[in-house]
This record gives structure tokens, C-alpha cells and sequence, in this order.
């Protein structure tokens, strides 16, 4: 299970980089002819930098034992 809590720690990086570049640049995102906030990308590079931490951490915490027989 270890290297699914990589890959998602490294995915949720990439994805609160990509949200802190929006913020930084100032990217518009229109969905749907809806403009989205900024404000949301705050948000957004919150809760991807906790996920990433959580599977960072997860991933670094000692392997339990199996209890399958």
C-alpha cells in the first residue's frame, strides 16, 4: 500500500502547486461561462496540501501486520 500513498501524496502536491500558481499568476477559470474566485483556490491548496501530508505520512508510518491466515 505504500506506493498508493506516494503516488497520491505526489498527485495532491502537483494539484496545490498548480492551485498556488493560479493564485499567484491570478488565472482566470471559467466553467460552464461561471467565473471561479480566487478565493476558491485558497481552498483548494488547503485541502490538497492536507491530503498530500496525510498520504506522505501515511506512507512514511510503520506497516502493520498482516492479519490474513
Amino acid at each position: 500500500m505504500r506506493r498508493y500513498e506516494q503516488v497520491s501524496g505526489a498527485f495532491f502536491s502537483l494539484l496545490a502547486v498548480v492551485q498556488l500558481a493560479r493564485l499567484v499568476m491570478r488565472w482566470p477559470v471559467d466553467v460552464a461561462g461561471v467565473s471561479i474566485p480566487l478565493w476558491a483556490s485558497v481552498v483548494a491548496v488547503v485541502i490538497t496540501t492536507s491530503f498530500a501530508a496525510w498520504a506522505f505520512r501515511t506512507a512514511a508510518a510503520p506497516q502493520e501486520a498482516s492479519t490474513l491466515h
